[in-house]
């Protein structure tokens, strides 16, 4: 696995990340319908994975993102403070008193129980980070004068606006000619695309990206959807994925994109909302890893699950340079955030250590 990582000494931070961080507001217990209180969080999926490299893993990251300079901007930049990820690199856009032309975003999140799945109800539309527009990052003074080892984005960012896909490619193509290492998850959700082109699209968008990725992370729907590849076998009806057509897949990917060094899939069963089998592959050399296996993961809040798993995956890949032993960070790590609440890990690098050596869940005194 040839990853050419900057040398100490040569980079400000070790991960940045680009992507919309929002407000979550968690019901708690109930629900979002019936709520007459709320928890508040931070939360995005390509910050998600920044917090989690700061917090569990102690590398230094920053996040990429803008934020209307109101109050709840500052609420958010205070989690983020709190996380641990460094606010510098935030873009502030003036507010104009009542949202009409920038705002921040909200994301309701209520975790599922049983039978009941956890339901997400964003409120994000014309947000400081779906504006952002090709030229309104410095990418050269962060990439060239300061320096960054990882660059972590996504499909989600991606397919905010008509404007934030070009702020990805800029973002990968100026990564690349200062040797960072870049990891993309396709994360592909229909109700983002539907009313920019759907799945023709996402496909689009996510071909011109993926010449520039290092490192893709997606599940055999995000293949499918935002590249246009087929698991042999699988059908929407199908409640399990066909690994082996999946597999051949994978050999199908990589001849279409040779940069493509790792491709990372998190392996999830939903038998109810809160019993999981959980566990993921990891192809890299034209080789499978195949990570722990964690059968019946009772989950407490499944949301973040996949960012953790990618944050785990990628100090694996950074600290090891070993697939097997970054997929099981990965897996860990992404099974340890989904039994807190909120979007972030609240794991330490100590508890993921003892899960991949095998530790139970008695006390710890």
């Amino acid at each position: 696995m040839d990853l050419q990582l900057k040398a100490p000494g040569t980079y400000t931070y070790d991960m940045i990340s680009l992507g919309e961080i929002m407000l979550r507001l968690d019901p708690g217990e109930g629900r979002i319908k019936n709520a007459r209180s709320f928890r508040a969080w931070e939360g995005g999926g390509e910050y998600n994975v920044a917090r989690g490299l700061r917090r569990c893993f102690g590398l230094k990251t920053a996040a990429v993102t803008a934020l209307a300079d109101n109050e709840v901007g500052r609420l958010v930049e205070d989690f983020m403070l709190q996380g641990g990820v460094d606010t510098a690199l935030i873009r502030w856009v003036p507010y104009d008193g009542i949202g009409r032309t920038v705002r921040n975003g909200l994301n309701f999140t209520e975790r599922g129980y049983g039978i009941r799945g956890a339901v997400g109800v964003s409120d994000r539309g014309n947000t400081a980070t779906a504006q952002l527009n090709a030229g309104d990052i410095d990418w050269e003074y962060i990439f060239g004068t300061l320096g960054v080892r990882w660059l972590h984005t996504g499909g989600i960012f991606a397919a905010l606006s008509d404007t934030t896909a070009d702020v990805v490619i800029e973002a990968v193509k100026t990564a690349k000619k200062y040797g960072t290492i870049v990891s993309y998850d396709l994360n592909y959700r229909p109700s983002l695309w539907k009313d920019i082109g759907g799945k023709e699209k996402a496909q689009e968008v996510n071909r011109e990206i993926a010449p520039y990725i290092d490192v893709m992370i997606g599940n055999e729907e995000d293949f499918t959807a935002c590249l246009g590849f087929e698991v042999e076998g699988n059908d929407e009806n199908l409640k399990s994925l066909n690994i082996e057509g999946y597999y051949k897949m994978l050999g199908e990917v990589v001849k279409v994109y040779p940069n493509f060094k790792v491709i990372a899939t998190t392996l999830r069963t939903v038998k109810t909302a809160t019993i999981n089998d959980w566990s993921a592959i990891c192809y890299a050399d034209g080789k499978v890893y195949n990570g722990m296996s964690l059968p019946n993961l009772e989950i407490f809040d499944r949301v973040g699950g996949g960012d953790s798993f990618a944050s785990g995956l990628i100090y694996g890949l950074m600290t090891t340079g070993d697939p097997q032993k970054a997929v099981n960070y990965g897996v860990a790590h992404g099974a340890l955030a989904m039994t807190t609440p909120g979007d972030t890990s609240m794991a330490s690098l100590k508890e993921v250590e003892n899960i991949v050596n095998g530790a139970g869940a008695r006390v710890q005194r």
